[in-house]
């Protein structure tokens, strides 16, 4: 149980530093399948010793080895987000290894959308892609009795995203998130489709509260909203059985 455990929270680490790079990368059209690892400010490549997950990061004191300028907090806070997520998924979804397989492949395409979207402002296109051919697959091959309600999710709640577009002329909901709302939606079946999308307002109304009230942010003014919209997924998949019961007595 305790070996089983170790290598959960190592594999969560490797590809919590997977993440990292691909997040920084992608989104600059850097390659990120090729190509040794390097510091951002100095641009001299990262020894193999200096570039393990999160211990790297402790012995050097968050400083490059080359140039002593500070690493970027980025790195190892994705690490560890990265390593409780996967304990999480394991005591979840360990007897059945389909369920782990399909949720680390949307944790790792979820996560990605959620960091570049916090970074960057943006959520590529080829993620949603990619995202929507996994929801048909999942579709298909294990789920085709339900294909109607499948489809006729994703549908529903994109339309709704783009009239919330469309009515707020882009300043409440981007269209970036229309489209991001595709693939959540149309892998989830109802209700969980509309716990998701709950939440997700739920969360970013309460976050965009406290942001108004630390003078983070004003009244009028764009917050990410995919990030939102890509955690709730989360949570949805890991506990929306739970929440659905806790919110089924109130109805």
């Amino acid at each position: 149980m305790f070996l089983n455990f170790f290598i959960v929270i190592l594999l969560g680490l490797i590809f919590g530093s997977f993440l990292g790079v691909f997040t920084y990368r992608f989104p600059k059209k850097i390659p990120f399948v090729k190509g040794r690892s390097f510091c951002p400010k100095c641009k001299k490549q990262i020894n193999w010793f200096d570039n393990i997950p999160l211990l790297s990061f402790i012995f050097l004191k968050g400083n490059c080895r080359h140039c002593k300028k500070k690493i970027s907090f980025r790195y190892p806070l994705i690490e560890v987000i990265s390593s409780i997520s996967f304990v999480l998924i394991y005591f979840n979804y360990q007897a059945d290894l389909f369920k782990v397989i399909l949720f680390l492949f949307f944790y790792l395409l979820i996560a990605s959308v959620v960091i570049i979207d916090l970074e960057e402002g943006i959520i590529p296109d080829e993620l949603i892609f990619l995202g929507l051919t996994v929801s048909f697959f999942y579709i298909i091959f294990f789920d085709n009795a339900n294909s109607f309600q499948h489809l006729l999710g994703g549908f529903s709640l994109s339309s709704f995203m783009l009239l919330l577009h469309l009515l707020t002329k882009g300043k409440g909901m981007g269209l970036g998130d229309v489209k991001f709302t595709l693939f959540p939606a149309t892998f989830l079946l109802f209700p969980f489709n509309i716990l998701w999308l709950f939440l997700s307002f739920l969360t970013g109304s309460f976050v965009g509260v406290i942001l108004i009230l630390v003078k983070k942010a004003k009244f009028g003014k764009e917050i990410a909203f995919g990030p939102f919209l890509g955690v709730s997924f989360l949570i949805t998949l890991i506990w929306g059985q739970t929440l659905l019961k806790w919110i089924m007595p109130f109805f």
